[in-house]
């Protein structure tokens, strides 16, 4: 029997240029290497049709996003109003196929009686209701604070509906999987680890020439971290920083030039990221939110060198072993000082292999996909 798959994505999977997109296409060869037939609907904002993705599917749809301030007034969370179209349930409606959400952003169907028997399914990529709050915190703006406040308390409303509308869950880490147990009383969500490249242990021995901080810029809290860095931790060592990631803001700009010993790298593409990663000596990575499995950490393990964390960053991971773990602001540059001139060993190197392997396989987290939506109907206890 044929094995065919819909698959609503938040945005276009392509390119992979930001830690969101790498569940969302490395999955994609994943399935389709387990023989799955894949139906891709894509929503779209500020990108544009990617032909790499035929590669993998079927069929490839596009969906622009309604971004309209009328979705405010829906009643739904702004992620999933703005996520609605027509054309898309009317395609959905003309098979039986199972549906995999990607995130609760993609989740608009639940809302309509025609998919109350249709087998759907959701990956849980974040507590959105925990993340739009940590956004609330970060955020200076008047008008993007009463924005996310809004969000989070409809996304938590909307999540426990959600616990009664889909076949099942698939969660990033167990944290959440533990969240939808206790919060929403659900027995239908199961650990499901990040889909990532075909990394293999490529992290340099010796030793490297910077620290550095790389993410995806525009996200208000990793700019936090890094003016955090800047004003608490850079500010008087003598040990050189660089900042790599995408779509940096003019304040954050123009505070980096501030610093005679940070470097600003902007829009890295991703051979150039790569490149800079394996060239780092410590990568310095605080997290000011507990919320998800944070893709540049995995990078930095699988392609760098030392890595300083806090518990925040390292939060419901298996990862605490092959991590520098502080928390203060002295006690991170105390560790960077240590580590700067200590060159990255053999063993460190095989040990972090031995963690990473036994977790992330991208060939056995799809046989597992396939397992739970086509030969148990997915059983919790499977």
């Amino acid at each position: 029997m044929e094995k065919h798959l819909h698959i609503i994505c938040l945005n276009i999977p392509y390119p992979v240029d930001y830690g969101g997109m790498y569940d969302l296409f490395y999955k994609l060869n994943a399935l389709y290497n387990e023989g799955v037939k894949i139906h891709l609907h894509c929503f779209y904002k500020d990108r544009s049709e990617q032909v790499v993705l035929n590669n993998y599917c079927e069929e490839v749809f596009y969906y622009p996003r309604n971004t309209g301030s009328k979705n405010l007034l829906s009643g739904l969370p702004y992620i999933v109003a703005s996520r609605n179209d027509e054309t898309l349930t009317a395609r959905l409606l003309q098979d039986d196929h199972p549906i995999l959400m990607e995130g609760t952003h993609c989740t608009y169907i639940i809302n309509d009686e025609r998919f109350k028997n249709r087998k759907m399914f959701v990956r849980v990529h974040n507590i959105e209701s925990e993340y739009y709050q940590q956004l609330y915190k970060f955020s200076h703006e008047l008008k993007k604070k009463m924005y996310y406040l809004l969000e989070a308390k409809r996304l938590h409303a909307y999540e426990r509906k959600l616990n009664k509308a889909v076949t099942a869950f698939w969660a990033v880490s167990r944290k959440d999987v533990s969240y939808y147990h206790t919060e929403f009383n659900c027995d239908t969500i199961e650990y499901l680890p990040l889909f990532i490249p075909e990394w293999k242990m490529r992290a340099p021995e010796a030793m490297g020439a910077y620290c550095l901080y790389h993410a995806n810029l525009e996200i208000e809290e990793n700019e936090f971290a890094v003016l955090w860095l800047l004003d608490h931790v850079f500010k008087k060592l003598a040990i050189p920083l660089t900042v790599a990631g995408k779509n940096p803001s003019k304040k954050l700009t123009a505070t980096i030039r501030k610093h005679k010993n940070c470097k600003l790298i902007a829009n890295p593409g991703e051979k150039q990221m790569q490149d800079i990663i394996s060239k780092a000596h410590i990568h310095v990575l605080p997290s000011f939110n507990n919320t998800g499995i944070k893709i540049k950490l995995l990078n930095a393990l699988y392609n760098g060198r030392h890595c300083v964390v806090n518990d925040a960053m390292i939060a419901d991971t298996s990862f605490s072993s092959i991590c520098h773990i502080v928390n203060s602001a002295e006690e991170f540059k105390e560790r960077i000082q240590l580590l700067y001139h200590q060159p990255f060993s053999k063993d460190e190197k095989k040990f972090r292999e031995d963690v990473l392997q036994k977790e992330f396989s991208n060939e056995t987290n799809a046989k597992q996909i396939v397992k739970w939506v086509w030969e148990s109907w997915y059983s919790i206890s499977n």
